[in-house]
Parts: structure tokens; sequence; C-alpha cells
């Protein structure tokens, strides 16, 4: 297969190439002939929010990313603001209800600042709606062509967990800027000097949260409606502190482009973090998405700069011998990565750079990753107590624990 059919289209114009791809988020082999659904890779995440110009900016200043499209009042659209943003292959649409009765002000109301939509690149719309279809998923938005002066892009959409939902997205016909309805649009926001001209280069996995008994339902739906694998799971004392416990199982598309960490509470002696997103989403969602990128340390030091907050990790955590010895050599010095916070695991495949924000809204709810992969497939399995256990700390100081 040449390297032109193993990127797509927004990869390619992120100027990644195939060795990128492989560090950045893991990406395998896989022949889609065979898939009864077969998918690219992400297109966008589609976010509902409260202030989609605010929010805009935000992931401009603060997270590197680049506006290059929109869609509002002066472009005909009379029920919402969108903004579309990019950073390497990485797509986010921001919106926010321009009209007062809008569908998304309902949506924001009830759950915040969220993913709304998890949209996904696939080949053939149709072939994947017909499978669903016949799998029993629920189909929101039948095939439909949206056409302008750039061309055709087809799409679909199917209902998952909750209010969240999966656009189904063909745009190999299209050369605008995102689909019919938006125009190009570009920023006078200017960058800190200095600062990298890329923060993150990919979506690497996106987690969501669901109710206690409802992990192995979607576990399923991932697996028999979409053709997903079973990548990886962690129960038990792998993913509990003394005081909280979940359960989680990923899933991944053929290519492991798409990956899909599904999470359940767990009893325990006092609420988890998945306890805490429930009740403050109203019901299951996407908790947080990790960003790829080649360079975490300039990253963390360039949103840090721009006011962003990490979740913080204790001195003990990186004088633990053990750690040391699992971990061998990486690519900086453990002090480096003590002084940001950053957490570091390795596994049979190598190892994984990785820190969490807390959370970027105003509910605690939607929060981000960031990793660096050398090798590793994993998803920091070694760091889940340190995490679980700055998490808690978190929502100790919220009176949420």
């Amino acid at each position: 297969m040449s390297l032109d059919q193993v990127l797509n289209d927004e990869e390619r114009l992120a100027r990644l190439d195939l060795d990128q791809l492989k560090q950045l988020v893991g990406l395998v082999e896989h022949d889609d002939s065979a898939d009864p659904f077969p998918v690219s890779g992400w297109d966008a995440l589609v976010w509902v929010v409260g202030n989609a110009l605010q929010t805009a900016h935000f992931l401009q200043s603060a997270f590197g990313m680049e506006l290059v499209a929109y869609s509002g009042p002066e472009t005909g659209n009379r029920d919402h603001h969108a903004y579309v943003l990019r950073s390497g292959a990485a797509r986010f649409v921001v919106q926010g209800a321009y009209d007062p009765d809008s569908p998304l002000a309902d949506h924001h109301r009830r759950h915040g600042d969220g993913i709304a939509d998890i949209a996904l690149a696939v080949p053939d719309v149709d072939r994947c709606v017909a499978h669903a279809r016949a799998q029993g998923a629920t189909v929101l938005e039948e095939p439909h062509d949206l056409t302008d002066e750039h061309g055709t892009v087809r799409r679909a959409a199917i209902a998952t967990y909750g209010d969240t939902r999966h656009g189904l997205v063909d745009r190999s016909r299209y050369s605008g800027p995102y689909v019919p309805g938006f125009v190009a649009r570009t920023s006078s926001f200017v960058p800190r000097p200095g600062r990298p001209r890329r923060l993150f280069q990919a979506v690497d996995h996106v987690v969501g949260n669901v109710e206690l008994g409802a992990m192995d339902a979607w576990v399923d739906f991932y697996n028999r409606v979409m053709g997903f694998t079973n990548m990886a799971e962690f129960v038990g004392a792998d993913i509990a502190t003394d005081y909280s416990a979940l359960m989680s199982k990923v899933v991944a598309n053929g290519n492991h482009r798409v990956k899909f960490p599904l999470n359940e509470p767990a009893l325990g002696r006092k609420r988890s973090q998945i306890d805490e997103y429930l009740d403050f989403y109203r019901g299951p969602g996407a908790q947080h998405v990790a960003l790829a990128t080649n360079d975490i340390l300039a990253t963390v030091d360039a949103m840090r700069a721009e006011g962003v907050e990490f979740l913080a990790t204790p001195d003990s955590y990186y004088e633990d011998p053990e750690l040391r010895a699992r971990i061998g050599e990486v690519r900086v010095p453990i002090e480096e990565l003590q002084a940001r916070g950053i957490l570091v695991d390795r596994d049979e495949d190598g190892y994984l750079l990785q820190i969490f924000t807390r959370p970027t809204g105003d509910r605690p709810t939607v929060f981000f990753e960031l990793i660096e992969r050398h090798g590793s497939l994993g998803f920091g399995k070694g760091n889940f107590k340190a995490l679980f256990e700055a998490i808690e700390r978190e929502q100790a100081r919220r009176g949420n624990f």
C-alpha cells in the first residue's frame, strides 16, 4: 500500500508522514476492504459551548489552534455561530447558540460545554449506515449530500452513548474550508513570540464515560455496529485508589487512528471521577480528549504560559525507585518531567509521556490529555493510581468527593 493510500487528506494537509503517525497515535496497518464499517480516521470533534466566540479565541491562544472557517448570521446561519479550528490533522468545531430557541441552547443548558458529535471520516457513508442499521443502531441523519461551489460532502449520523453522536463524513469530493454553509476565515490573533508553530499534531483518543453497568453494552455496540476491536481492558486494582474505582475498556478501529476508552464507575468508599462527571454532565458523554504531540515539554510550557492549568503530581511519584527502574531511559531527564508534572509509563512496545489538564469549562466535566508516544500503544496504565489520586484531590477541593 502506497504512502498516499495510508495517509488521509487531513494528515497530508498537515504535512505529517507515516513514521510521524506511527509515533504520534500508534498507527497500525489495516485492510479496509474486509471491514463492514471502514473508518479512515477522525473528521472533527464538534462542541456545543456557551460562548463560541470566546472558546474559539481560547483554543487559538491557549491550545495553539488555527481558525480556518466560520458559519453564523453573516453567512445566513440564524441559529448559531460555528468556528472551525485546526492543529495538524486535528479539527475542532465549536458551536454556540445565536437564537435563544436553538436546540444548541437546550443542549448547553443540560450538559454545559462538551462534545456533541465525534465525527468520523469514512470512505462510504451509505455502506456504513446500512451496516449500522442492520445491527440495530439508531440512525439520526440519513445519508445526504451537501453541495456548493467547492464540491460535495456526503454525510450521515448515528447515535451513541447519551446525547453524543457520530457524524459519518465523506469529503473526498470537496475542497472547501469545512462543509457547505461555512466560509474560510482567519484570525487577527498573534501568538506569543517564540511559541512552537504547532502545539499538537493529531487527536489520539477520546474517552467516553457511561453509567454503571453500561460499559460492556457500549463495547459490544462498537464491536458489532462499527467493527471496532477490543484493544485493552482495565479493571480491579489496576484502576482504583484507596477511595474510588472505575472500570475501563478500550475499542479501536482497524488502523488504530480512532480509539475510544469507555469508562464506568465501580463501587468504592467515595464517589469516583466518573460519578462526578455523570452528575455534572447530566448523563453519559465524552470526558476527555487526548492530543498527540511530538514535544510534550514545549507544549506544556507554551500552554502554561497562556494560563492552562494541569493536574499536580507529587514529588514522591518521581522519587519512587520502582518508577525509575520500570521506565528505564526516556528522551529527557526525569527532573525535566518532574518540573512540569509530566507522567511517564513504559510497556512492552515502548514508553509514553502524558499530562492532564484541569477541567477547562465551568463544570467539572471535560478536560484534555497531552500524550507523546515512543512506541507504546498503551494509555499509561502504570500512571492510573497517581492520576486518579490527583483527580481525587481536585474533587475534594470542589466538595464533590
